[in-house]
């Protein structure tokens, strides 16, 4: 048991705890990073099929590019629309609702529709996946203690590093053997999973906060409030940094991986995102370190392996190829784990409203790295796109400065 905590980022956490308060603490690090895994696994899958999606629907990489991770775009928008409700919705019942309807825009991409509307279903996805993502960020926020909630974060996090890593391999061995449809039917059957464990695991808890009340007024003030906290502000600029380095970084290696001189077939493709097994078991470390080194030192060592990692990303030497896309991973899931943890300590009220702020600024990143990273891409080749990438990823470093302990 001591080692299962170890890996789960919280051996504070448990030092003090009884055997039966230690089961109860790993037993909802299991079912946190469960629900992370379930609830992300459609963000990042389909960006195992960007090549097969090219040759489907006859358009460039840039254009596929920006519709797959047109998510990003709802699950922006939703982080705020929650962020305003959040006092009248019932944490429990708002996150298995949300997975349950995330499944029916995942049915429908399996029909296969026109670019425009493969976007909106996309829009539509993020949607769901950010109100279930917000509202257990939230939920964790107001539910754990100061201790638990960096180890509760970190379990949350390590399960979104899973769901990049199995979803895509799903994605990628369903649309081999079986066609591109049902990849899409296989994602829309997890989020219908992720709706049952939510449902049993966080259903026998009131997620509703007292009063219920709250008007946008109230939430306006707050986010007002939020933007005059100087390091809150630092860690929204961090987060549209990391999810945009993330998603161009792992969207635009496809096409690398699918042309000269590595000219990989589709399931090989999908079997290269093993590289994010070692992110699986880094990212977990993430509430140790800070607790031992502080944010701002932990933070910046995963900058440090992100920057190493886009170097070698312009070797064209497949090892070493491989090697950068695990340390990217690895970094930016490790930078992701502290930055989150961070906000949930930083904001000294309604949690709610900044963590809207942070994930609407996280997803924001996301889009626009697709679309900008997909236009130098298309205009000035993977080197300069790296090079565009390393030096926002350096930004992020210089930002992090405003941390403190």
């Amino acid at each position: 048991m001591a080692v299962t905590a170890q890996m789960t980022g919280l051996a504070p956490e448990l030092a003090s705890k009884t055997p039966e308060d230690r089961r109860m603490v790993i037993r909802r690090s299991t079912m946190i990073a469960l629900i992370a895994f379930l609830t992300l696994i459609d963000l990042f899958g389909s960006q195992a099929l960007l090549p097969v999606l090219v040759q489907t629907y006859g358009v460039s990489p840039a254009a596929i590019g920006f519709a797959v991770n047109a998510s990003t775009i709802g699950m922006a928008l939703a982080s705020l629309v929650v962020a305003v409700f959040a006092r009248r919705i019932d944490r429990k019942r708002g996150i298995w609702m949300c997975l349950a309807m995330l499944s029916i825009p995942t049915m429908l991409l399996a029909q296969q529709p026109d670019l425009t509307t493969f976007t909106m279903l996309r829009i539509a996805q993020g949607v769901f996946m950010s109100a279930a993502f917000t509202l257990t960020l939230t939920y964790l926020s107001e539910e754990c203690s100061l201790t638990a909630v960096g180890g509760a974060m970190a379990a949350y996090i390590t399960g979104n590093v899973a769901s990049n890593l199995f979803g895509r391999l799903l994605a990628s061995g369903l649309a081999d053997n079986l066609g591109l449809a049902q990849s899409f039917y296989g994602f829309a059957v997890l989020n219908l999973l992720g709706a049952l464990a939510a449902y049993l695991y966080i259903g026998g808890r009131d997620g509703a906060r007292d009063g219920a009340a709250q008007d946008a007024g109230s939430v306006v003030a707050a986010w007002k409030d939020h933007l005059t906290n100087a390091r809150l502000v630092a860690m929204i600029g961090i987060g549209f940094i990391l999810l945009f380095v993330f998603v161009a970084t792992f969207t635009y290696a496809n096409f690398i991986l699918s042309e000269a001189p590595f000219a990989l077939p589709q399931m090989y493709i999908g079997l290269v995102y093993f590289v994010f097994v070692p992110a699986i078991f880094t990212t977990p470390l993430a509430a140790v370190s800070v607790r031992r080194y502080g944010a701002r030192a932990s933070f910046h060592g995963a900058i440090a392996v992100s920057l190493v990692g886009l170097v070698l990303l312009l070797m064209p030497v497949f090892a070493l190829f491989l090697l950068g896309l695990a340390l990217v991973g690895a970094g930016l899931f490790f930078a992701q784990s502290v930055a989150t943890g961070y906000v949930g300590r930083t904001a000294t009220h309604d949690h709610a409203a900044a963590n809207g702020l942070y994930l609407a600024s996280y997803y924001a990143g996301g889009i626009a790295g697709a679309f900008v990273i997909g236009r130098v891409f298309e205009a000035q080749g993977w080197s300069v796109s790296v090079i565009v990438l390393a030096a926002l990823t350096a930004t992020a470093w210089v930002l992090s400065l405003r941390m403190t302990r």
